[in-house]
Protein backbone atom coordinates (compact mmCIF):
# COMPACT_ATOMS: atom_id res chain seq x y z
CA UNK A 1 0.00 0.00 0.00
CA UNK A 2 3.10 2.21 -0.82
CA UNK A 3 3.94 2.20 2.45
CA UNK A 4 1.71 5.12 3.65
CA UNK A 5 -0.25 2.91 6.01
CA UNK A 6 0.69 1.83 9.55
CA UNK A 7 2.75 -1.19 9.85
CA UNK A 8 1.08 -2.38 12.57
CA UNK A 9 -2.84 -3.26 12.67
CA UNK A 10 -5.21 -2.02 13.91
CA UNK A 11 -5.77 1.40 12.25
CA UNK A 12 -8.92 0.32 11.08
CA UNK A 13 -11.71 0.30 13.70
CA UNK A 14 -15.54 0.37 13.95
CA UNK A 15 -18.12 0.36 16.44
CA UNK A 16 -21.69 0.05 16.77
CA UNK A 17 -23.77 0.80 19.67
CA UNK A 18 -26.41 -1.46 20.05
CA UNK A 19 -29.11 -1.77 23.18
CA UNK A 20 -29.28 -5.53 24.66
CA UNK A 21 -33.39 -6.29 23.10
CA UNK A 22 -35.83 -8.43 25.63
CA UNK A 23 -35.87 -11.00 23.08
CA UNK A 24 -32.13 -12.12 23.33
CA UNK A 25 -32.19 -12.60 26.88
CA UNK A 26 -32.54 -16.01 28.11
CA UNK A 27 -34.10 -18.01 31.44
CA UNK A 28 -31.04 -16.55 33.45
CA UNK A 29 -31.56 -13.02 32.32
CA UNK A 30 -28.65 -12.30 30.53
CA UNK A 31 -28.51 -11.70 26.76
CA UNK A 32 -28.00 -15.99 25.29
CA UNK A 33 -24.12 -16.14 24.40
CA UNK A 34 -25.20 -17.15 20.72
CA UNK A 35 -26.37 -13.43 20.28
CA UNK A 36 -22.94 -11.85 21.02
CA UNK A 37 -22.35 -13.31 17.63
CA UNK A 38 -24.82 -11.43 15.70
CA UNK A 39 -23.32 -8.29 17.71
CA UNK A 40 -20.00 -8.50 16.34
CA UNK A 41 -21.71 -9.18 13.25
CA UNK A 42 -23.21 -5.26 13.43
CA UNK A 43 -20.15 -4.29 14.26
CA UNK A 44 -18.23 -6.13 11.52
CA UNK A 45 -20.75 -4.64 8.85
CA UNK A 46 -19.67 -1.33 10.21
CA UNK A 47 -16.20 -1.63 9.82
CA UNK A 48 -16.94 -3.08 6.09
CA UNK A 49 -18.69 -0.27 5.02
CA UNK A 50 -15.72 2.27 6.25
CA UNK A 51 -13.78 0.13 3.16
CA UNK A 52 -16.57 -0.03 1.25
CA UNK A 53 -16.27 -3.50 0.86
CA UNK A 54 -19.33 -4.56 2.59
CA UNK A 55 -21.38 -7.73 1.47
CA UNK A 56 -23.12 -6.25 -2.07
CA UNK A 57 -19.22 -4.94 -2.88
CA UNK A 58 -17.66 -8.25 -2.11
CA UNK A 59 -20.11 -10.07 -4.47
CA UNK A 60 -19.82 -7.72 -6.89
CA UNK A 61 -15.99 -8.34 -6.63
CA UNK A 62 -16.64 -11.91 -7.42
CA UNK A 63 -15.83 -12.95 -3.58
CA UNK A 64 -17.50 -14.38 -1.15
CA UNK A 65 -15.98 -14.29 2.62
CA UNK A 66 -17.52 -17.00 5.01
CA UNK A 67 -16.56 -17.01 8.32
CA UNK A 68 -14.08 -20.05 8.89
CA UNK A 69 -13.11 -19.62 12.67
CA UNK A 70 -14.86 -17.45 15.22
CA UNK A 71 -13.90 -16.79 19.06
CA UNK A 72 -15.69 -15.80 21.80
CA UNK A 73 -14.91 -15.30 25.10
CA UNK A 74 -17.12 -13.54 27.79
CA UNK A 75 -16.29 -11.56 30.82
CA UNK A 76 -19.75 -10.40 31.80
CA UNK A 77 -23.15 -10.73 31.15
CA UNK A 78 -25.13 -8.27 28.84
CA UNK A 79 -28.86 -7.88 30.29
CA UNK A 80 -31.67 -6.54 28.53
CA UNK A 81 -32.01 -3.06 28.00
CA UNK A 82 -28.35 -2.46 28.42
CA UNK A 83 -26.69 0.08 26.20
CA UNK A 84 -23.44 -1.93 24.89
CA UNK A 85 -20.67 -0.75 22.22
CA UNK A 86 -19.17 -3.43 20.22
CA UNK A 87 -16.17 -2.34 18.22
CA UNK A 88 -14.55 -3.92 15.36
CA UNK A 89 -10.66 -3.75 14.53
CA UNK A 90 -9.29 -5.14 11.01
CA UNK A 91 -6.24 -6.95 12.47
CA UNK A 92 -5.12 -8.67 9.13
CA UNK A 93 -5.52 -8.55 5.61
CA UNK A 94 -2.71 -10.47 3.58
CA UNK A 95 -4.34 -13.79 3.35
CA UNK A 96 -7.73 -13.40 5.09
CA UNK A 97 -9.99 -10.65 7.02
CA UNK A 98 -9.47 -11.06 10.72
CA UNK A 99 -11.34 -8.83 13.12
CA UNK A 100 -10.86 -8.18 16.75
CA UNK A 101 -14.24 -7.65 18.41
CA UNK A 102 -14.85 -5.64 22.34
CA UNK A 103 -18.15 -5.40 23.30
CA UNK A 104 -18.89 -2.66 26.82
CA UNK A 105 -21.01 -1.13 28.71
CA UNK A 106 -21.45 2.14 27.36
CA UNK A 107 -22.23 3.57 30.83
CA UNK A 108 -19.33 1.96 32.84
CA UNK A 109 -16.86 0.96 29.89
CA UNK A 110 -16.31 -2.23 31.36
CA UNK A 111 -16.16 -4.96 28.89
CA UNK A 112 -18.61 -7.56 28.65
CA UNK A 113 -16.84 -10.16 25.71
CA UNK A 114 -14.14 -10.03 23.68
CA UNK A 115 -12.96 -12.19 20.24
CA UNK A 116 -12.04 -12.44 16.52
CA UNK A 117 -13.86 -13.77 13.64
CA UNK A 118 -11.41 -14.92 10.34
CA UNK A 119 -12.74 -14.88 6.65
CA UNK A 120 -11.27 -16.26 3.63
CA UNK A 121 -12.03 -14.95 0.35
CA UNK A 122 -13.70 -17.79 -1.75
CA UNK A 123 -14.16 -17.08 -5.93
CA UNK A 124 -18.11 -16.96 -6.24
CA UNK A 125 -17.74 -18.42 -9.83
CA UNK A 126 -15.30 -21.14 -8.67
CA UNK A 127 -15.68 -21.90 -5.41
CA UNK A 128 -12.43 -22.40 -4.64
CA UNK A 129 -10.62 -20.35 -1.07
CA UNK A 130 -8.12 -18.20 -2.36
CA UNK A 131 -4.89 -18.65 -0.27
CA UNK A 132 -3.99 -15.07 -0.66
CA UNK A 133 -6.52 -12.13 -0.53
CA UNK A 134 -7.55 -10.72 -3.88
CA UNK A 135 -6.12 -7.53 -4.89
CA UNK A 136 -9.65 -5.35 -3.76
CA UNK A 137 -9.05 -5.77 -0.60
CA UNK A 138 -5.61 -3.65 -0.83
CA UNK A 139 -7.46 -1.60 -3.18
CA UNK A 140 -10.18 -1.34 -0.63
CA UNK A 141 -8.05 -0.37 2.50
CA UNK A 142 -5.40 2.02 0.22
CA UNK A 143 -8.60 4.37 -0.59
CA UNK A 144 -9.47 4.14 3.21
CA UNK A 145 -6.13 5.00 4.32
CA UNK A 146 -6.23 8.05 1.84
CA UNK A 147 -9.61 8.77 2.75
CA UNK A 148 -8.73 8.70 6.35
Amino acid sequence: MNGRRPEKAPWLVASADVEIPFHDVDAMEVAWHGHYVKYFEIARCALLRRLNYDYPQMQASGYLWPIVECHLKYVRPARYGQHVRVSASLIEYENRLRIAYEIHDIATHQRLTKGYTMQVAVDARTGEMQFVSPSVVSEKLEAAWIAG
